[in-house]
């Protein structure tokens, strides 16, 4: 499985904020130096409405928004050059999981940012200007500024700009909705959720594209490089954030540790397998009352399995126990009618997650489950997915009571359903 190295996580902290020749080693550029090839004008729109619009609607917007950001937008010595007004310049393509490195230099009382998959954004203060220090711009650029009141990266956790005239650097790691934000070689966001703007009731969209935002004052921009995570890499980095206090429950060769229908599954290359055909519950010999387990799943089409959480052992766990979260091909044809509470991520029958963050089926797709008291939280691929208390649930799928949701403690694992989904990295941090 893929490890960012230490030398390799130090290298990219001491880039420098000077021209490149070349992108660094892994990326590509995203602006030629020389025109606007691979971008394209839009306000601050919601993409929603965008999307919804016909194909020929569509077209002819982005075409106006290109027209005015052309007036506004130039290239000077390699440099991207904006005087402060017009659409913002947005790249072509969309971007899932990705590293960018861009460098920026503004003026006096300008503001601006970077918004990420079409989500308002990186902020981009004049730190000096006493006329906003009540929202926050002394404390600094590179905060998620449009987060709620108090939530983790809305302000930057220092301030790490340079004076006027010099350029900033900025690294923006997206992964999911995790966003994390080194400033002039200054981590200043670590790993937050960036807020959907534009639904903060879901999580951020899946994909997206990278906007530099215009806002009433020159701002110039340059060596703004992209790399694109796999699926492996993506799911190494967020297994790696704070993993203190982790202990791994599968050993990548035996089911030692595991009890229940242990002749039901097997190991195939360092995975825990559902044998095709079968299922049952698999389960931790230890009982867990509060915890966190991480782990990677990757789904057959059309496959169907579950996380057994605080199972007595006996019985239909999503009945018996305190809930089966789903894990499911979810946008399989043949499940194209199921109830809302039955799709992956959800507390089966009881309170369903969003849908659209599983990967492509065949890819190893990563996975965080909190339980906590009566809460579960469900993270994957670094989106919220599923965040509920089932105390508080009153209505059930068929009028199916779930008597098992209060119980306290259990033993976790897999409620297989006779396809051959596999699990890897499974690992448990006990809380209080």
């Amino acid at each position: 499985m893929f490890r960012l190295s230490l030398t390799a996580a130090v290298c990219f902290l001491l880039l420098p904020a000077v021209s490149h020749a070349e992108p660094p080693e892994g990326f590509e550029a995203i602006f030629n130096g020389k025109d606007l090839t691979g971008w394209h004008g839009m306000p601050h729109f919601d993409p929603r409405k965008l999307a919804s619009m016909s194909e020929e609607d569509r077209t002819a917007k982005i075409l106006d928004w290109t027209t005015d950001a052309k007036q506004h937008w130039s290239v000077e010595n390699g440099e991207l050059v904006n005087d402060g007004h017009g659409a913002y310049l947005t790249t072509d393509k969309d971007y899932t999981d990705y590293e960018l490195l861009i460098d920026y230099k503004t003026v006096p009382k300008a503001d601006s940012g970077i918004y990420l998959k079409v989500n308002p954004q990186v902020q981009i203060w004049d730190y000096t200007d006493p006329g906003k220090f009540g929202i926050g711009s002394n404390l600094g650029s590179g905060g998620l500024w449009n987060n709620s009141k108090g939530a983790p990266g809305k302000d930057p956790s220092e301030l790490a700009d340079k004076p006027f005239g010099e350029w900033n650097s900025f690294r923006i790691r997206q992964l999911g909705a995790r966003t994390t934000v080194w400033l002039n070689g200054k981590l200043i966001v670590n790993n937050a959720i960036m807020e959907n703007f534009w639904d903060r009731k879901s999580p951020l969209f899946p994909k997206g594209a990278i906007q530099l935002q215009t806002h009433g004052g020159e701002i110039r921009w340059r060596n703004i490089y992209i790399k694109e995570y796999s699926a492996e890499e993506a799911n190494a980095v967020l297994a790696a954030h704070d993993a203190q206090g982790f202990s791994s429950l599968f050993n990548g060769k035996d089911l030692s540790g595991w009890q229940g229908a242990v002749d039901n599954y097997e190991v195939v290359d360092g995975a825990i397998r559902c044998k095709k055909g079968h299922g049952g519950l698999l389960l931790t010999d230890e009982e867990y009352a509060n915890f966190v387990v991480r782990l990677e799943f990757k789904l057959p089409p059309g496959g169907n399995n579950g996380l057994a959480i605080r199972s007595s052992g006996k019985g239909d766990v999503a009945y018996a126990g305190m809930t089966e979260l789903q894990v499911l091909d979810s946008e399989h044809p043949k499940y194209a009618r199921l109830d809302k509470r039955q799709y992956h991520g959800s507390a089966y029958g009881m309170a369903a997650a969003h849908r659209g963050f599983l990967r492509e089926t065949g890819q190893w797709n990563y996975q965080e489950v909190t339980v906590n008291g009566s809460t579960i939280m469900v993270e994957l691929n670094g989106n919220v997915i599923l965040d509920t208390d089932l105390s508080m649930i009153k209505e059930y799928m068929g009028n199916r009571p779930h008597p098992g949701k209060e119980r306290t403690t259990g033993f976790f694992g897999f409620a297989g359903h006779n396809d051959p989904v596999l699990f890897r990295n499974v690992s448990i941090k006990r809380l209080p």
